[in-house]
């Protein structure tokens, strides 16, 4: 049996560790609420991202229709020269994000070339960079959808195992102290008892008979 000073002095800590669980539990669970609306909304983000440059494809087949047959004089025209990719922080998370994209074009004379060149420029660079975008925001959602699953870890860690043994832990301390006190209490009695009987008259004539 766990002496009543040390059982006393168990309770007090556990009862300490259940109250910081406790404190801390809905601050992690707020942020993983958080950092699962910012994971929905990226990857919304990306959808509609690969959508539009589905669309620029789309469009650029209807508008430019004369590109067909001439993909080998078109190439080379621009090229990506960098791109520059930051970090930001979200919820406490550091995820990535598109600044800018640079790009390098083929020098070509406005007057030897067709009308519709300077459009098609600029819709390969919009491709070019709808592309890098979605590239990075896969990367963001994959850290994101990490750092989702890791704070859900640590909440259920509190919920289910850290708050429920703790709890186990004083109601298991609390029954042997209780145990422990009574077992003082019948002691008590039966001292008292004795005492009683020892200091009565005939209590020795008694036992000596």
């Amino acid at each position: 049996m766990v002496k009543t000073s040390l059982g006393k002095k168990n309770l007090q800590k556990e009862k300490q560790r259940l109250k910081l669980y406790l404190k801390l539990l809905p601050s992690i669970d707020l942020k993983r609420t958080q950092l699962m609306a910012e994971y929905a909304r990226a990857k919304s983000e990306m959808a509609v991202l690969k959508k539009e440059a589905e669309q620029i494809i789309e469009g650029v087949a209807k508008t430019l229709p004369m590109l067909a047959n001439r993909d080998k004089e078109l190439q080379g025209l621009v090229k990506v020269s960098s791109s520059v990719i930051e970090e930001q922080s979200v919820v406490g998370i550091k995820v990535p994000f598109l600044k800018e994209v640079l790009f390098e074009e083929r020098n070509y004379s406005m007057l030897a070339t067709p009308f519709w060149l300077e459009a098609y420029i600029k819709q390969l660079k919009r491709a070019a960079q709808d592309r890098i975008r979605i590239q990075v925001m896969g990367l963001r959602v994959d850290k994101l959808s990490h750092a989702v699953r890791r704070i859900t870890q640590h909440v259920n860690l509190f919920e289910k195992i850290l708050i429920p043994t703790a709890k186990k832990n004083i109601q298991k301390i609390q029954i042997i102290l209780g145990e422990a006190e009574r077992n003082a209490v019948v002691r008590s009695k039966l001292a008292k008892a004795m005492h009683v009987r020892q200091d009565s008259p005939g209590f020795f004539e008694d036992t000596a008979s």
